[in-house]
Protein backbone atom coordinates (compact mmCIF):
# COMPACT_ATOMS: atom_id res chain seq x y z
CA UNK A 1 0.00 0.00 0.00
CA UNK A 2 1.35 3.43 -0.95
CA UNK A 3 1.60 6.07 1.73
CA UNK A 4 -1.13 8.64 1.38
CA UNK A 5 -0.17 12.31 1.61
CA UNK A 6 -2.40 13.19 4.52
CA UNK A 7 -1.14 16.77 4.76
CA UNK A 8 -3.46 17.70 1.88
CA UNK A 9 -6.07 14.97 2.39
CA UNK A 10 -9.77 15.57 2.41
CA UNK A 11 -11.07 14.45 5.80
CA UNK A 12 -14.45 13.01 6.74
CA UNK A 13 -15.77 12.57 10.27
CA UNK A 14 -18.62 10.22 11.08
CA UNK A 15 -20.57 11.04 14.22
CA UNK A 16 -21.61 14.55 15.27
CA UNK A 17 -21.40 14.08 19.03
CA UNK A 18 -18.96 15.92 21.28
CA UNK A 19 -15.93 14.00 20.02
CA UNK A 20 -16.98 14.00 16.38
CA UNK A 21 -17.56 17.74 16.09
CA UNK A 22 -14.34 18.36 18.02
CA UNK A 23 -12.31 16.24 15.60
CA UNK A 24 -14.02 17.87 12.62
CA UNK A 25 -13.15 21.29 14.05
CA UNK A 26 -9.50 20.26 14.35
CA UNK A 27 -9.30 19.05 10.77
CA UNK A 28 -11.03 22.13 9.38
CA UNK A 29 -8.91 24.51 11.47
CA UNK A 30 -5.79 22.85 10.05
CA UNK A 31 -6.83 23.56 6.48
CA UNK A 32 -8.49 20.28 5.46
CA UNK A 33 -11.67 20.19 3.46
CA UNK A 34 -13.79 18.38 6.05
CA UNK A 35 -17.13 16.57 5.76
CA UNK A 36 -19.28 15.82 8.82
CA UNK A 37 -21.78 12.97 8.55
CA UNK A 38 -24.27 11.64 11.09
CA UNK A 39 -27.32 9.44 10.55
CA UNK A 40 -29.22 12.18 12.39
CA UNK A 41 -28.88 15.13 10.03
CA UNK A 42 -30.51 17.53 12.47
CA UNK A 43 -27.97 16.56 15.14
CA UNK A 44 -25.10 17.28 12.73
CA UNK A 45 -26.53 20.68 11.83
CA UNK A 46 -27.11 21.52 15.49
CA UNK A 47 -23.53 20.56 16.35
CA UNK A 48 -22.19 22.80 13.59
CA UNK A 49 -24.40 25.67 14.77
CA UNK A 50 -23.19 25.22 18.34
CA UNK A 51 -19.58 25.14 17.17
CA UNK A 52 -20.15 28.41 15.29
CA UNK A 53 -21.41 30.06 18.47
CA UNK A 54 -18.46 28.76 20.50
CA UNK A 55 -15.90 29.94 17.95
CA UNK A 56 -17.47 33.41 17.77
CA UNK A 57 -17.29 33.65 21.57
CA UNK A 58 -13.58 32.84 21.41
CA UNK A 59 -13.13 35.64 18.87
CA UNK A 60 -14.89 38.05 21.23
CA UNK A 61 -12.61 36.89 24.05
CA UNK A 62 -9.57 37.58 21.91
CA UNK A 63 -8.44 33.94 21.88
CA UNK A 64 -8.63 33.36 18.11
CA UNK A 65 -8.97 35.53 15.03
CA UNK A 66 -12.07 36.06 12.93
CA UNK A 67 -10.06 34.96 9.89
CA UNK A 68 -9.40 31.56 11.49
CA UNK A 69 -13.08 31.13 12.30
CA UNK A 70 -14.08 32.06 8.76
CA UNK A 71 -11.61 29.59 7.19
CA UNK A 72 -12.59 26.82 9.62
CA UNK A 73 -16.30 27.16 8.88
CA UNK A 74 -15.59 27.42 5.14
CA UNK A 75 -13.71 24.11 5.32
CA UNK A 76 -16.44 22.29 7.26
CA UNK A 77 -19.51 20.90 5.52
CA UNK A 78 -22.38 18.77 6.84
CA UNK A 79 -23.48 16.01 4.42
CA UNK A 80 -26.56 13.81 4.57
CA UNK A 81 -25.43 10.77 2.58
CA UNK A 82 -22.50 8.47 3.37
CA UNK A 83 -21.90 8.17 -0.39
CA UNK A 84 -20.63 11.76 -0.29
CA UNK A 85 -17.58 10.57 1.69
CA UNK A 86 -16.24 8.52 -1.26
CA UNK A 87 -13.44 10.97 -2.15
CA UNK A 88 -12.07 11.39 1.40
CA UNK A 89 -8.47 10.33 1.99
CA UNK A 90 -8.94 9.98 5.75
CA UNK A 91 -12.20 8.98 7.41
CA UNK A 92 -12.48 9.12 11.21
CA UNK A 93 -15.44 7.49 12.89
CA UNK A 94 -16.50 8.76 16.31
CA UNK A 95 -19.71 6.86 16.93
CA UNK A 96 -21.01 4.65 19.73
CA UNK A 97 -18.52 2.22 21.36
CA UNK A 98 -19.85 -0.88 19.62
CA UNK A 99 -17.67 -3.12 17.48
CA UNK A 100 -20.43 -4.23 15.12
CA UNK A 101 -21.56 -0.66 14.46
CA UNK A 102 -18.02 0.42 13.61
CA UNK A 103 -17.49 -2.60 11.37
CA UNK A 104 -20.72 -1.89 9.52
CA UNK A 105 -19.68 1.71 8.86
CA UNK A 106 -16.27 0.72 7.50
CA UNK A 107 -17.78 -2.05 5.36
CA UNK A 108 -20.07 0.53 3.73
CA UNK A 109 -17.12 2.85 3.19
CA UNK A 110 -14.94 0.08 1.73
CA UNK A 111 -17.53 -0.38 -1.01
CA UNK A 112 -17.39 3.26 -2.12
CA UNK A 113 -13.91 4.56 -1.19
CA UNK A 114 -10.51 4.13 -2.75
CA UNK A 115 -8.37 1.26 -1.45
CA UNK A 116 -5.91 3.93 -0.27
CA UNK A 117 -8.44 5.65 1.99
CA UNK A 118 -7.45 5.31 5.64
CA UNK A 119 -10.22 4.26 8.02
CA UNK A 120 -9.53 5.54 11.54
CA UNK A 121 -11.56 4.71 14.62
CA UNK A 122 -11.72 7.00 17.64
CA UNK A 123 -12.47 4.01 19.85
CA UNK A 124 -11.09 4.15 23.38
CA UNK A 125 -11.25 0.43 24.11
CA UNK A 126 -12.33 -1.75 21.18
CA UNK A 127 -9.68 -3.87 19.46
CA UNK A 128 -8.56 -2.37 16.15
CA UNK A 129 -7.58 -5.87 15.03
CA UNK A 130 -11.16 -7.04 15.66
CA UNK A 131 -12.70 -4.06 13.86
CA UNK A 132 -10.43 -4.59 10.84
CA UNK A 133 -11.06 -8.35 10.64
CA UNK A 134 -14.13 -8.00 8.39
CA UNK A 135 -12.93 -5.01 6.33
CA UNK A 136 -11.36 -5.35 2.87
CA UNK A 137 -7.75 -4.14 2.99
CA UNK A 138 -7.57 -4.36 6.79
CA UNK A 139 -4.11 -2.78 6.66
CA UNK A 140 -5.79 0.63 6.25
CA UNK A 141 -7.81 0.35 9.49
CA UNK A 142 -6.20 2.12 12.43
CA UNK A 143 -7.06 3.62 15.80
CA UNK A 144 -6.92 7.39 16.20
CA UNK A 145 -7.94 7.95 19.81
CA UNK A 146 -8.46 11.59 20.74
CA UNK A 147 -9.14 12.73 24.28
CA UNK A 148 -12.06 14.93 25.27
CA UNK A 149 -12.24 17.79 24.41
CA UNK A 150 -10.44 16.94 21.19
CA UNK A 151 -9.49 20.51 20.19
CA UNK A 152 -7.87 21.10 23.61
CA UNK A 153 -6.31 17.82 24.77
CA UNK A 154 -2.86 17.29 23.30
CA UNK A 155 -2.62 13.50 23.29
CA UNK A 156 -3.65 11.27 20.38
CA UNK A 157 -3.11 7.51 20.60
CA UNK A 158 -2.35 6.02 17.18
CA UNK A 159 -3.30 2.38 17.59
CA UNK A 160 -2.00 -0.27 15.23
CA UNK A 161 -3.96 -3.49 14.75
CA UNK A 162 -2.30 -6.75 13.80
CA UNK A 163 -2.59 -5.95 10.07
CA UNK A 164 -2.32 -2.14 10.16
CA UNK A 165 0.27 -0.89 7.69
CA UNK A 166 3.15 0.97 9.34
CA UNK A 167 3.19 3.56 6.56
CA UNK A 168 -0.33 4.59 7.57
CA UNK A 169 0.62 4.84 11.23
CA UNK A 170 3.62 6.98 10.27
CA UNK A 171 1.46 9.20 8.06
CA UNK A 172 -1.03 9.80 10.85
CA UNK A 173 1.80 10.42 13.31
CA UNK A 174 3.17 13.17 11.06
CA UNK A 175 -0.31 14.58 10.49
CA UNK A 176 -1.05 14.82 14.20
CA UNK A 177 2.20 16.69 14.73
CA UNK A 178 1.12 19.26 12.15
CA UNK A 179 -2.17 19.54 14.08
CA UNK A 180 -0.08 20.47 17.13
CA UNK A 181 -0.93 17.25 18.93
CA UNK A 182 1.29 14.86 20.90
CA UNK A 183 0.93 11.56 19.00
CA UNK A 184 2.01 8.26 20.53
CA UNK A 185 2.14 4.84 18.87
CA UNK A 186 0.44 1.91 20.57
CA UNK A 187 -0.30 -1.70 19.79
CA UNK A 188 -3.96 -2.74 19.82
CA UNK A 189 -4.30 -4.33 23.22
CA UNK A 190 -7.08 -3.73 25.78
CA UNK A 191 -7.02 -0.15 27.03
CA UNK A 192 -4.21 0.82 24.62
CA UNK A 193 -1.84 2.98 26.73
CA UNK A 194 -3.80 5.44 28.88
CA UNK A 195 -6.86 3.37 29.78
CA UNK A 196 -4.58 0.48 30.70
CA UNK A 197 -1.78 2.19 32.60
CA UNK A 198 -4.20 4.46 34.53
CA UNK A 199 -6.17 1.55 36.05
CA UNK A 200 -4.10 1.38 39.29
CA UNK A 201 -4.76 5.05 40.07
CA UNK A 202 -8.42 4.20 40.51
CA UNK A 203 -8.05 0.62 41.73
CA UNK A 204 -5.69 1.39 44.63
CA UNK A 205 -7.80 4.35 45.70
CA UNK A 206 -10.95 2.25 45.80
CA UNK A 207 -9.01 -0.46 47.65
CA UNK A 208 -8.08 2.04 50.37
CA UNK A 209 -11.73 3.08 50.71
CA UNK A 210 -12.87 -0.54 50.83
CA UNK A 211 -10.31 -1.26 53.58
CA UNK A 212 -11.77 1.70 55.51
CA UNK A 213 -8.43 3.44 56.11
CA UNK A 214 -9.35 6.83 54.63
CA UNK A 215 -12.20 8.91 53.20
CA UNK A 216 -12.73 10.23 49.66
CA UNK A 217 -12.00 13.80 50.80
CA UNK A 218 -8.81 12.85 52.62
CA UNK A 219 -7.62 10.54 49.87
CA UNK A 220 -8.13 13.10 47.11
CA UNK A 221 -6.33 15.74 49.15
CA UNK A 222 -3.33 13.46 49.75
CA UNK A 223 -2.99 12.58 46.06
CA UNK A 224 -3.22 16.25 45.07
CA UNK A 225 -1.01 17.67 47.83
CA UNK A 226 1.60 14.93 48.16
CA UNK A 227 1.47 13.35 44.71
CA UNK A 228 0.86 16.60 42.82
CA UNK A 229 -1.85 14.96 40.74
CA UNK A 230 -4.21 17.50 39.19
CA UNK A 231 -7.23 15.64 40.61
CA UNK A 232 -7.71 12.92 43.18
CA UNK A 233 -9.14 9.58 42.02
CA UNK A 234 -12.58 10.09 43.57
CA UNK A 235 -13.19 13.55 42.13
CA UNK A 236 -11.69 12.43 38.80
CA UNK A 237 -14.01 9.45 38.44
CA UNK A 238 -16.92 11.71 39.43
CA UNK A 239 -15.92 13.95 36.52
CA UNK A 240 -15.46 11.07 34.06
CA UNK A 241 -18.69 9.41 35.22
CA UNK A 242 -18.66 6.47 37.60
CA UNK A 243 -20.58 4.37 35.08
CA UNK A 244 -18.14 5.20 32.28
CA UNK A 245 -15.05 4.51 34.38
CA UNK A 246 -16.54 1.30 35.79
CA UNK A 247 -17.46 0.12 32.28
CA UNK A 248 -13.91 0.69 31.00
CA UNK A 249 -12.48 -1.20 33.98
CA UNK A 250 -14.87 -4.10 33.36
CA UNK A 251 -13.94 -4.14 29.67
CA UNK A 252 -10.19 -4.18 30.34
CA UNK A 253 -10.66 -6.86 33.03
CA UNK A 254 -12.65 -9.10 30.70
CA UNK A 255 -10.44 -8.51 27.66
CA UNK A 256 -7.39 -9.53 29.69
CA UNK A 257 -9.12 -12.79 30.66
CA UNK A 258 -9.75 -11.64 34.23
CA UNK A 259 -6.21 -10.55 35.07
CA UNK A 260 -6.32 -9.66 38.82
CA UNK A 261 -4.63 -6.28 38.32
CA UNK A 262 -7.74 -4.96 36.57
CA UNK A 263 -10.41 -6.39 38.89
CA UNK A 264 -13.29 -3.87 39.28
CA UNK A 265 -14.11 -2.41 42.68
CA UNK A 266 -17.20 -3.14 44.77
CA UNK A 267 -17.02 0.44 46.02
CA UNK A 268 -17.49 1.76 42.50
CA UNK A 269 -20.11 -0.85 41.64
CA UNK A 270 -22.20 0.28 44.59
CA UNK A 271 -22.09 3.86 43.35
CA UNK A 272 -23.18 2.80 39.87
CA UNK A 273 -25.92 0.52 41.22
CA UNK A 274 -27.22 3.40 43.32
CA UNK A 275 -27.24 5.74 40.32
CA UNK A 276 -24.53 7.93 41.85
CA UNK A 277 -22.74 8.61 38.58
CA UNK A 278 -20.85 11.77 39.50
CA UNK A 279 -21.09 15.32 38.29
CA UNK A 280 -23.49 14.53 35.45
CA UNK A 281 -26.30 13.69 37.87
CA UNK A 282 -24.88 15.72 40.79
CA UNK A 283 -24.12 12.77 43.08
CA UNK A 284 -21.11 10.49 43.12
CA UNK A 285 -18.47 10.28 45.81
CA UNK A 286 -19.44 13.91 46.41
CA UNK A 287 -22.73 15.80 46.49
CA UNK A 288 -22.77 18.37 43.69
CA UNK A 289 -26.13 19.81 44.75
CA UNK A 290 -24.25 21.78 47.39
CA UNK A 291 -23.18 25.39 46.90
CA UNK A 292 -19.54 24.33 46.94
CA UNK A 293 -19.48 21.15 44.82
CA UNK A 294 -15.71 20.67 44.88
CA UNK A 295 -14.48 18.18 47.50
CA UNK A 296 -13.21 19.91 50.61
CA UNK A 297 -10.67 18.53 53.05
CA UNK A 298 -9.49 20.69 55.90
CA UNK A 299 -6.11 20.05 57.43
CA UNK A 300 -6.03 19.51 61.18
CA UNK A 301 -4.93 22.42 63.36
CA UNK A 302 -1.17 22.80 63.63
CA UNK A 303 0.38 24.30 66.75
CA UNK A 304 4.12 24.45 67.12
CA UNK A 305 5.86 24.06 70.49
CA UNK A 306 9.20 25.88 70.32
CA UNK A 307 9.98 25.56 74.03
CA UNK A 308 12.45 22.73 73.55
CA UNK A 309 14.85 21.50 70.90
CA UNK A 310 14.58 18.03 69.38
CA UNK A 311 17.45 15.60 68.96
CA UNK A 312 17.32 14.38 65.38
CA UNK A 313 19.62 11.69 63.96
CA UNK A 314 19.56 11.30 60.19
CA UNK A 315 20.66 7.78 59.24
CA UNK A 316 21.55 6.93 55.62
CA UNK A 317 21.79 9.03 52.48
CA UNK A 318 18.09 9.73 51.70
CA UNK A 319 19.28 10.26 48.13
CA UNK A 320 15.86 10.73 46.56
CA UNK A 321 14.59 12.89 49.43
CA UNK A 322 17.30 15.56 49.44
CA UNK A 323 14.83 18.47 49.67
CA UNK A 324 13.20 16.90 52.74
CA UNK A 325 16.56 16.54 54.47
CA UNK A 326 17.50 20.11 53.58
CA UNK A 327 14.22 21.32 55.04
CA UNK A 328 15.10 19.58 58.29
CA UNK A 329 18.59 21.09 58.30
CA UNK A 330 17.12 24.57 57.89
CA UNK A 331 15.18 24.19 61.15
CA UNK A 332 17.23 25.75 63.97
CA UNK A 333 15.30 24.00 66.77
CA UNK A 334 16.67 20.60 65.67
CA UNK A 335 19.92 19.24 67.07
CA UNK A 336 20.89 17.26 63.98
CA UNK A 337 23.37 14.42 63.92
CA UNK A 338 24.26 12.71 60.61
CA UNK A 339 24.93 8.96 60.89
CA UNK A 340 26.44 6.74 58.19
CA UNK A 341 24.08 3.83 57.62
CA UNK A 342 22.92 1.41 54.93
CA UNK A 343 19.32 2.12 55.92
CA UNK A 344 17.44 5.39 55.65
CA UNK A 345 15.61 6.45 58.81
CA UNK A 346 15.41 9.45 61.07
CA UNK A 347 15.45 8.93 64.83
CA UNK A 348 13.60 11.47 66.92
CA UNK A 349 14.33 10.49 70.52
CA UNK A 350 13.24 6.82 70.51
CA UNK A 351 10.99 6.96 67.43
CA UNK A 352 12.16 5.98 63.94
CA UNK A 353 10.72 7.85 60.97
CA UNK A 354 10.91 5.96 57.66
CA UNK A 355 9.70 6.39 54.12
CA UNK A 356 7.18 3.65 53.42
CA UNK A 357 8.55 0.68 51.49
CA UNK A 358 5.18 -0.96 50.98
CA UNK A 359 5.29 -2.81 54.31
CA UNK A 360 2.56 -2.97 56.95
CA UNK A 361 3.37 -0.98 60.10
CA UNK A 362 1.01 -3.17 62.14
CA UNK A 363 2.64 -6.41 61.00
CA UNK A 364 6.34 -5.55 60.63
CA UNK A 365 6.82 -3.06 63.47
CA UNK A 366 4.44 -4.41 66.10
CA UNK A 367 6.95 -3.93 68.92
CA UNK A 368 9.00 -1.05 67.49
CA UNK A 369 8.26 2.66 67.62
CA UNK A 370 8.14 3.40 63.91
CA UNK A 371 6.30 6.04 61.90
CA UNK A 372 5.98 5.46 58.16
CA UNK A 373 5.47 8.47 55.93
CA UNK A 374 4.24 8.69 52.37
CA UNK A 375 6.09 10.03 49.35
CA UNK A 376 5.90 13.78 48.71
CA UNK A 377 6.63 15.05 45.21
CA UNK A 378 7.82 18.51 46.24
CA UNK A 379 9.28 19.01 49.71
CA UNK A 380 10.13 22.63 48.91
CA UNK A 381 6.41 23.45 48.84
CA UNK A 382 5.03 20.64 51.02
CA UNK A 383 2.36 21.63 53.51
CA UNK A 384 1.15 18.16 54.55
CA UNK A 385 2.25 14.53 54.60
CA UNK A 386 0.36 11.29 55.20
CA UNK A 387 1.75 9.03 57.91
CA UNK A 388 0.89 5.97 59.98
CA UNK A 389 2.27 4.86 63.35
CA UNK A 390 3.12 1.33 64.47
CA UNK A 391 1.17 -0.24 67.37
CA UNK A 392 4.12 0.39 69.69
CA UNK A 393 3.64 4.16 69.34
CA UNK A 394 1.39 5.76 71.94
CA UNK A 395 -0.53 9.01 71.51
CA UNK A 396 2.37 10.95 73.05
CA UNK A 397 4.67 9.54 70.38
CA UNK A 398 2.30 10.61 67.62
CA UNK A 399 2.04 14.05 69.21
CA UNK A 400 5.84 14.27 69.23
CA UNK A 401 5.96 13.40 65.52
CA UNK A 402 3.24 15.94 64.84
CA UNK A 403 5.44 18.54 66.53
CA UNK A 404 8.47 17.35 64.55
CA UNK A 405 6.70 18.02 61.26
CA UNK A 406 5.08 21.21 62.56
CA UNK A 407 8.58 22.57 63.16
CA UNK A 408 9.15 22.52 59.39
CA UNK A 409 5.65 23.82 58.63
CA UNK A 410 4.11 20.50 57.60
CA UNK A 411 0.80 19.05 58.81
CA UNK A 412 0.63 15.31 59.54
CA UNK A 413 -2.37 13.49 58.14
CA UNK A 414 -2.54 10.45 60.42
CA UNK A 415 -4.20 7.44 58.85
CA UNK A 416 -4.71 3.82 59.71
CA UNK A 417 -2.07 1.32 58.61
CA UNK A 418 -2.20 0.90 54.83
CA UNK A 419 0.79 -0.82 53.19
CA UNK A 420 2.56 1.63 50.89
CA UNK A 421 0.19 4.36 52.08
CA UNK A 422 -1.32 6.32 49.17
CA UNK A 423 1.01 8.24 46.86
CA UNK A 424 3.88 5.76 47.07
CA UNK A 425 1.58 2.80 46.53
CA UNK A 426 -0.23 4.42 43.60
CA UNK A 427 2.98 5.43 41.86
CA UNK A 428 4.56 1.99 42.34
CA UNK A 429 1.51 0.34 40.80
CA UNK A 430 1.41 2.82 37.91
CA UNK A 431 5.08 2.13 37.20
CA UNK A 432 4.49 -1.61 37.37
CA UNK A 433 1.60 -1.40 34.90
CA UNK A 434 3.72 0.69 32.55
CA UNK A 435 6.45 -1.96 32.79
CA UNK A 436 3.91 -4.64 31.85
CA UNK A 437 2.92 -2.57 28.81
CA UNK A 438 6.59 -2.44 27.76
CA UNK A 439 6.94 -6.17 28.36
CA UNK A 440 4.01 -6.77 26.00
CA UNK A 441 5.42 -4.37 23.39
CA UNK A 442 2.43 -2.02 23.60
CA UNK A 443 4.51 1.16 23.34
CA UNK A 444 7.89 2.67 24.18
CA UNK A 445 8.88 4.15 27.54
CA UNK A 446 8.92 7.60 25.92
CA UNK A 447 5.43 7.24 24.47
CA UNK A 448 3.99 5.84 27.70
CA UNK A 449 5.37 8.79 29.66
CA UNK A 450 3.98 11.22 27.07
CA UNK A 451 0.60 9.48 27.04
CA UNK A 452 0.16 9.69 30.81
CA UNK A 453 1.33 13.30 31.03
CA UNK A 454 -0.74 14.64 28.15
CA UNK A 455 -3.67 12.20 28.23
CA UNK A 456 -4.56 12.27 31.94
CA UNK A 457 -2.38 15.18 33.06
CA UNK A 458 -0.14 13.23 35.44
CA UNK A 459 2.67 15.35 36.93
CA UNK A 460 5.20 12.86 35.54
CA UNK A 461 5.25 9.77 33.40
CA UNK A 462 5.74 6.34 35.05
CA UNK A 463 9.32 5.99 33.86
CA UNK A 464 10.16 9.50 35.02
CA UNK A 465 8.93 8.45 38.48
CA UNK A 466 11.04 5.31 38.24
CA UNK A 467 14.14 7.40 37.49
CA UNK A 468 13.40 9.77 40.35
CA UNK A 469 12.60 7.13 42.97
CA UNK A 470 14.86 4.37 41.73
CA UNK A 471 13.79 1.12 40.12
CA UNK A 472 15.05 -0.83 43.16
CA UNK A 473 12.75 1.22 45.41
CA UNK A 474 9.73 0.50 43.20
CA UNK A 475 10.57 -3.22 43.12
CA UNK A 476 10.90 -3.35 46.91
CA UNK A 477 7.51 -1.68 47.40
CA UNK A 478 5.81 -4.13 45.05
CA UNK A 479 7.51 -7.15 46.63
CA UNK A 480 6.37 -6.01 50.07
CA UNK A 481 2.82 -5.42 48.85
CA UNK A 482 2.83 -8.84 47.22
CA UNK A 483 4.03 -10.41 50.46
CA UNK A 484 1.48 -8.60 52.64
CA UNK A 485 -1.54 -9.29 50.44
CA UNK A 486 -0.50 -12.52 48.77
CA UNK A 487 -2.34 -11.37 45.63
CA UNK A 488 -1.18 -11.62 42.03
CA UNK A 489 -2.24 -8.04 41.34
CA UNK A 490 0.86 -6.89 43.24
CA UNK A 491 3.40 -9.14 41.52
CA UNK A 492 6.31 -7.11 40.11
CA UNK A 493 6.63 -7.02 36.35
CA UNK A 494 9.34 -9.16 34.77
CA UNK A 495 10.44 -6.05 32.87
CA UNK A 496 10.98 -4.23 36.16
CA UNK A 497 12.91 -7.16 37.66
CA UNK A 498 15.18 -7.31 34.62
CA UNK A 499 15.72 -3.56 34.71
CA UNK A 500 16.80 -3.72 38.36
CA UNK A 501 19.04 -6.72 37.67
CA UNK A 502 20.76 -4.88 34.81
CA UNK A 503 21.42 -1.92 37.11
CA UNK A 504 22.70 -3.91 40.12
CA UNK A 505 24.74 -6.65 38.40
CA UNK A 506 27.70 -4.41 37.41
CA UNK A 507 27.87 -3.12 40.99
CA UNK A 508 27.93 -6.67 42.37
CA UNK A 509 30.59 -7.71 39.83
CA UNK A 510 32.72 -4.70 40.76
CA UNK A 511 32.48 -5.59 44.44
CA UNK A 512 33.44 -9.21 43.73
CA UNK A 513 36.44 -8.10 41.66
CA UNK A 514 37.52 -5.72 44.42
CA UNK A 515 37.27 -8.50 47.01
CA UNK A 516 39.18 -10.91 44.75
CA UNK A 517 41.93 -8.34 44.20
Amino acid sequence: MQQFNLQQANVAVIGAGTMGIGIAQLAAMNGHQTLLFDLDLDKAKASLAQLTVQLNKRVQAGKITQALVDSTLANLTVVDDIQQLAAAGLIIEAVVENKEVKQSIFQQLAAICSEQTIFASNTSSISITAIASVIPQPERVIGLHFFNPAPVMKLVEIVQGLKTAKVNADALFNLMQTWNKVPVLAKSTPGFIVNRVARPYYAEAFRALQENVTTPEQLDFILRECGRFAMGPCELTDLIGQDVNFSVTQSVYQEFFYEPRYRPSLIQKQLVDAGCLGRKNKQGFYNYHQEQPTPVYRLPEMTQDTSQNMNVSIHGEWANQADFIQRLKNQTTFNINKVVSQQNYIRIDDIDLQLTQGESADIVYTHQKVVLMDWHADWNKAKAIAATASPACCQADQDKMTQFFAAIGVHVIWTKDHPGLYVMRSIAMLVNEACEAILHDVATEHDIDAAMRFGVNYPQGPFQWMTQMGAQQILMILENLHQVYGEERYRPSLYLRKKVAAMTLPVQQAQQLKQAG
